[in-house]
């Protein structure tokens, strides 16, 4: 009996730890996907960087989030809305970039026609979640 309530905490635990580093389960009902490209050790010791393309349907947002780290956006296609804690909103085109200090929450939405992508790099804490939603 110890032994199965300890593979069911541990199985838990994986679950609820996938969860953190995948956050694709946020996007799913969204209109946003997220797409990882790479992940690499950095010369930083205890960080990472990420890259992931995220795209957004036409009308499509998501909320607020914070990451542990750095993250650049550069904008591949369409137009895009972001609220950076302590910024003023900000639409970027095609072309254009974004840098969002760590911790900081922010937002996106697609403000376009159509179809928006973004490249995202970030630059954080290995182990922590990539991703953590802000109420």
């Amino acid at each position: 009996m110890k032994n199965i309530k300890k593979l069911l905490i541990a199985a838990i635990t994986i679950t609820g730890v996938s969860l953190f580093l995948t956050p694709d389960s946020a996007f799913a009902q969204t209109g946003v996907k997220r797409t990882d490209l790479q992940r690499h050790d950095i010369s930083v010791p205890g960080h990472e960087a990420v890259q992931a393309t995220i795209s957004f349907e036409k009308g499509s947002a998501f909320g607020k989030h914070n990451h542990p780290g750095e993250e650049v956006i550069y904008v591949l296609a369409g137009t895009l809305q972001y609220e950076v804690e302590g910024q003023k909103p900000v639409i970027l085109k095609a072309g254009e970039v974004l840098f969002i200090p760590a911790g900081k929450a922010h937002s996106a939405k697609n403000v376009g026609n159509n179809k928006a992508v973004e490249l995202a790099t970030y630059i954080v804490e290995k182990g922590k979640p990539i991703l953590t939603l802000v109420k």
